[in-house]
């Protein structure tokens, strides 16, 4: 397949669980995660356009799909642990930190501000609706807010509780390959993901590229309304969506 009919096709399934909703500030309704020599330690500047490794977490939509258009030189594996069994294991072990992760945090908009919104937003990592858990992850959002105007320094205690949800994530985790054709697709309120860092080829036609759907889901679980606004996906005044083939 060309790389459009690979779009077009991967469009096609990722139809059938939801609507695509905008993944950036560009209006990207199809994305790439490519490294375009992205700093992921720069507080706007997000994962998928770097070659680093990245913590677990869960992205701002009902269901991420990733399709590889092509693999790295070397890593750059998928990793994928269960929300539910972490929050489990954590709660068994240690439900001080379980209750400390349910209340908010403050989450970075990695500058990416919709009209009338201010730079972060407040989500527990943990929280329930109706009976049904979600699950945020300890992203790079949560650290990169620390600065930020009009936010607090963490407690130690809430670095204590993100310190133990990032060291039992790891205990649970599985680690897959992909391939070139492989269609990922996780449900991102009880699926958490991240990957390892990777070396690129040097030439620019074999890099590391794979497609992206952030997929919205309006019949599907039960959420927090806070929650139903925070996985709308991004959208900023302005910008039109759009679906590039690339970068």
């Amino acid at each position: 397949m060309t790389r459009e009919q690979s779009a077009i096709a991967f469009w096609g399934i990722g139809a059938h669980l939801g609507r695509a909703v905008s993944q950036n500030g560009q209006g990207h309704l199809l994305g790439h995660v490519k490294d375009v020599g992205g700093d992921y330690s720069d507080k706007n500047t997000r994962g998928y356009l770097s070659n680093a490794q990245m913590g677990f977490h869960a992205d701002r939509c009902d269901y991420v799909a990733l399709l590889c258009l092509q693999t790295s030189k070397s890593g750059g594996e998928s990793r994928i642990a269960s929300s539910v069994s972490l929050y489990n294991k954590m709660l068994a072990e240690r439900p001080d930190l379980v209750e400390e992760l349910c209340k908010d945090f403050y989450w970075s908009r990695i500058g990416e501000i919709p009209p009338g919104l201010g730079p972060y937003y407040l989500m527990p990592v943990f929280s329930f609706d109706d009976g049904y858990i979600c699950v945020r992850g300890v992203s790079t959002q949560i650290y990169k807010s620390q600065g930020l105007e009009g936010v607090p320094d963490y407690t130690e205690k809430q670095h204590e509780a993100l310190d133990y949800f990032k060291a039992t994530v790891e205990s649970l985790s599985f680690d897959m390959e992909f391939r070139e054709g492989d269609i990922q697709i996780l449900h991102n309120h009880v699926m958490l993901h991240s990957r390892r860092g990777f070396e690129d080829w040097p030439e620019p036609e074999k890099r590391r590229h794979l497609l992206r759907l952030w997929l919205r889901d309006d019949l599907g679980r039960s959420l927090m309304p806070e929650y139903q606004k925070v996985i709308s996906g991004v959208e900023l005044e302005g910008v039109e969506l759009n679906t590039p083939l690339d970068v």
